[in-house]
């Protein structure tokens, strides 16, 4: 039950004041007791929504809703929705850490009418639990509403205006009307919208941060942190079309969103969302570690720094639980951003080790009650943590001095900007992202030439996409141009009669008339038995005929509720309103096997290494199946030899698979497994392996959430083999396999190769094992001799080592020795180099020999020197593409190999040039 105090004064004096929890649970008790639904917070990292990189706003899982794509299943509903603004308009990232109130990662609280109720009742709840229930003293609350744009035609929201009036007591005084940019909601540049209602509160004069400021005043959405919006209210109520134009909406939706953080601070008197109980563990324990003192202060670097890693952490854990993992591209890279950003802002505090990956345990302690998800993904969040950021630490201090290299550079020129080209090599050498950069600068009062930075960005793009094609078929088409489809007959029928209602092209949805000949379309059917990609499997081929007219399709899609057919026209000519066959390719069984296989897999992977196995993604086609799990580590020989052996053991066993529609909770009573992240109906399809029949679901060995296609019995799967093992980030592993006709394929190949070798080697099958061993012993018996001849009767590489050191260059007490060996091994020339440091006490070494047809180059420097800024790696690797090669090393030592042996002189010389120009500098 909600608290219901007639008037609580614990909103601005700190006396008896609430949790962060029983503020978020108060709220959603609140309108459920008014008969709303609650709703669980959809993933952070949107599913089957690609126009977003993160959910930021509460309304994304009901955006489907507003479209009028899908009817709602509630009335009314009520949630936290965990969001994340990092990129596009909705963009905090860089306002983080210097005020008290922007963050990357927060939780919106919002409440939702579906067409139930609208202004009124919004209006007078809002206010009720602002005041009555939070004890917020009303006398600080100020109301906005829209007060029209003649531009769109839209009058002013004299509805609300009116109603804040009549259904709270607030005085129309305090009831301001803004304009369009302030008071007027838009999804995007068409859809629904509709006019906004705000509850600002005014935290008295002194909370303002812009006392001082010439002309400034403090006012309701002013610039100062004095008046702060508590809650907006939108009232959907337009649909905006393409052509710009507003037109009513027949139903009238209510959005609200009030964001946790912000109530928290207000109602336990905070003058900072980071001084509330959401936040102040993390900073202790960030202090414990760091062994300096948070003081709550703006403007000082080390409580930025506080502020920075407690705000970074929250969203590493939700982002990454929910599926996000660190990359070089989209939603990956933001991660990687602020996750560097994170251990950047640790060396304010002095921690040059990992030390995010230790603050999880706390980030679970405060929020993992209302999101248990992060509990049960610690050990994978904790994995990916600690290894990016050790990673990055690796670069991070040799990417600090070249930023002060160009930092340097920078302040002595007239415009005091880091050049783009040097910016761009933070960026793509030592993984610096460019607000990190810009960050660094503007703490030397310096700018970064982000022009010439998005210009290389630009170059490398292109680079990457040279090779790709477009998609431009579907890129016209909006959701609600598009019937449904019956998909049913994918489930037990590989052919089944339709009518093709049209297709798409580049142009939209067509309706009437011929499909078109020579150029790829899409067919769409009133009912198919194709299956569309989803969940890992491809989508189906096969082909769409009538009266000896063919359309082969290659592959199938689907958008909203309508299933695509893409291909091109083979034969004759289809035309819309005509009754067509759709006969599915016999490439679905193969990939029936291969998708029941992967279930089995992720069962018997867990029996094996722990029910912390979890699956992050899977592909599944006719030749072989690919799954991607969660594991700290890899799996050892023995381990996967047991997964494969209890994968064969059911197969063998030929046990049932059936599935089941049902409603979601009774599936999950029952145990069985949804793909993490993913977002599903009430009503949920489980495939069960091993249950005699649909209404013995409980028997099942393995129960899983799927849309997929499956064997009837597991012995159709004839047999399984993992082909390969491998990571494919931190935390994550991937398993290839193979089943069916294909792995008969490779066992046919492996056994032609063991005859093969059988008959060359003149041992039997079994025996080659150990008679390959022998051989490769004797190889190495062999090799050790050659290298021990090649010492005693080749050239001595020391007495050249030491001759080049006789007739060196010196420069001050520095001598630099260049020169080229006669052929000898890496491992004599790595023992002359360290002969020379010590002989000539202060020295610079680049030394190249040709072996083999290949050039070998090899750079020592001595400490001294390495201090004055000379460093061997930095030196191969700018003469390693002389000899059309690549290496590199230690500032110490370091060397390459390379293609082009004729050039070991040219790149010779230019090590002595490069040499001699440092020295004679430093």
């Amino acid at each position: 039950m909600c608290r219901r105090p007639d008037r609580l004064s614990h909103w601005n004096d700190g006396s008896g004041m609430l949790s962060a929890k029983e503020i978020r649970s108060g709220f959603i008790d609140f309108f459920r007791e008014r008969e709303h639904t609650f709703v669980p917070s959809a993933p952070i990292v949107p599913h089957g929504d690609e126009t977003l990189l993160f959910t930021n706003a509460g309304m994304n899982q009901f955006k489907d809703i507003f479209l009028g794509l899908t009817s709602p299943q509630w009335r009314s509903a009520v949630n936290s929705q965990k969001c994340l603004r990092v990129s596009g308009k909705h963009n905090d990232l860089e306002e983080v850490g210097k005020d008290t109130y922007h963050h990357t990662f927060f939780e919106m609280l919002g409440n939702w009418s579906f067409d139930d109720y609208f202004k009124a009742e919004t209006i007078a709840w809002a206010w009720e639990l602002l005041t009555k229930v939070w004890g917020i003293d009303p006398d600080h609350l100020w109301a906005t509403v829209f007060a029209g744009d003649a531009a769109d035609g839209l009058p002013a929201d004299d509805e609300a205006a009116k109603l804040w009036t009549k259904v709270t007591p607030i005085p129309a005084e305090r009831v301001l009307a803004f304009g369009k940019k302030a008071n007027f909601w838009e999804m995007g540049d068409t859809g629904p919208c509709g006019p906004c209602s705000e509850l600002h509160i005014d935290l008295g004069p002194q909370a303002c941060d812009k006392q001082g400021v010439p002309g400034h005043q403090c006012q309701v959405n002013g610039d100062c942190a004095r008046y702060i919006e508590l809650w907006n209210l939108v009232f959907i109520q337009y649909n905006r079309q393409s052509s710009g134009r507003l037109v009513p909406l027949a139903a009238h939706y209510v959005d609200t969103g009030a964001g946790l953080e912000r109530v928290t601070a207000v109602l336990q008197g905070k003058g900072s969302n980071y001084d509330t109980d959401l936040f102040m563990p993390i900073i202790r324990r960030t202090s414990e570690l760091s062994k300096h003192t948070y003081t709550s202060q703006l403007g000082n670097k080390t409580d930025n720094a506080f502020r920075v890693i407690a705000d970074h952490i929250r969203t590493l854990v939700f982002a990454i639980t929910d599926g996000a993992t660190p990359s070089n591209d989209g939603r990956g890279y933001v991660i990687r951003r602020i996750l560097r950003r994170a251990a950047r802002f640790g060396r304010e505090l002095d921690m040059h080790e990992p030390f995010l990956y230790r603050l999880i345990p706390v980030v679970i302690e405060v929020l993992g009650e209302a999101f248990p998800e992060i509990g049960e993904r610690a050990a994978h969040v904790s994995t990916v943590v600690e290894a990016e950021e050790a990673s990055f630490g690796r670069t991070l201090d040799r990417g600090l001095e070249i930023f002060t290299g160009a930092a340097d550079r920078a302040g002595k020129g007239s415009d005091k900007t880091i050049s783009g080209d040097d910016a761009f090599q933070l960026y793509d050498t030592y993984g610096f992202p460019l607000d990190l950069t810009q960050l660094m600068a503007q703490e030397r009062g310096l700018k970064v030439d982000t022009s010439r930075f998005a210009e290389l960005m630009e170059q490398q793009r292109q680079r990457a996409r040279a090779a790709q094609k477009s998609d431009s078929l579907l890129a016209n088409l909006t959701d609600s141009e598009l019937p449904a489809t019956q998909d049913v007959h994918k489930y037990h029928a590989d052919s089944c009669q339709a009518t093709l209602l049209g297709w798409i092209d580049a142009e939209g949805f067509k309706k009437t008339g011929n499909v078109p000949a020579d150029t790829e379309v899409g067919l769409v059917l009133d009912k198919t038995c194709f299956y569309a990609e989803a969940g890992g499997q491809v989508g189906d081929c096969g082909v769409i005929a009538a009266d000896g007219n063919e359309f082969i399709v290659v592959s199938t899609a689907k958008i909203a509720n309508c299933v695509v057919h893409r291909g091109e026209l083979a034969q004759g000519t289809l035309s819309a309103g005509q009754q067509v066959t759709a006969t599915v390719s016999p490439d679905r069984n193969a990939v029936k096997k291969n998708h029941t296989a992967t279930h089995l897999l992720q069962w018997a992977l867990q029996q094996v290494l722990g029910k912390s196995v979890s699956q992050q993604g899977s592909y599944v086609g006719p030749d072989y199946l690919r799954f991607d799990f969660t594991y700290p580590k890899a799996p050892t020989k023995e381990e996967l030899k047991r997964v494969e052996q209890l994968v064969r053991e059911k197969i063998a066993a030929d046990l049932p698979v059936t599935w089941k529609v049902m409603p979601k909770d009774e599936a999950q009573k029952l145990g069985a497994m949804a793909l993490f992240g993913e977002k599903y109906g009430n009503e949920v399809r489980v495939v069960a392996v091993g249950a005699d029949s649909s209404e013995q679901l409980g028997e099942a060995f393995s129960r899983e959430f799927c849309g997929g296609t499956h064997v009837a019995r597991l012995g159709t799967i004839g047999g399984f083999k993992i082909t390969k093992e491998e990571s494919i980030s931190a935390g994550v592993r991937r398993i290839t396999a193979l089943t069916g006709a294909k792995l008969n394929e490779l066992l046919e190949q492996a056994g032609d190769i063991v005859d093969q070798l059988s008959a060359l080697l003149q041992v039997p099958a079994d025996k080659l094992p150990e008679r390959v061993s022998q051989l490769m012993d004797e190889n190495k018996k062999l090799a050790k001799e050659l290298k021990s001849a090649a010492k005693a009767g080749g050239p001595d590489t020391l007495s050249e080592a030491r001759d080049l050191l006789d007739g060196c260059e010196k420069v001050a007490e520095a001598s630099i020795i260049v020169g080229r060996l006669a052929s000898t091994s890496i491992e004599r020339a790595r023992e002359a180099v360290d002969m020379l440091k010590k002989k000539a006490g202060s020295a610079a070494i680049v030394l190249g020999f040709e072996d083999n047809g290949k050039a070998t180059l090899l750079a020592g420097v001595t400490d001294d020197l390495v201090k004055q800024g000379l460093k061997a790696g930095d030196v191969i690797k700018e003469i390693a593409p002389i000899v059309e090669g690549g290496g590199g090393g230690r500032p110490q030592m370091a060397q390459a190999g390379g293609k082009n042996p004729a050039k070991l002189d040219d790149a010779l010389a230019q090590a002595r040039m490069l040499v001699k120009a440092k020295l004679g500098s430093a």
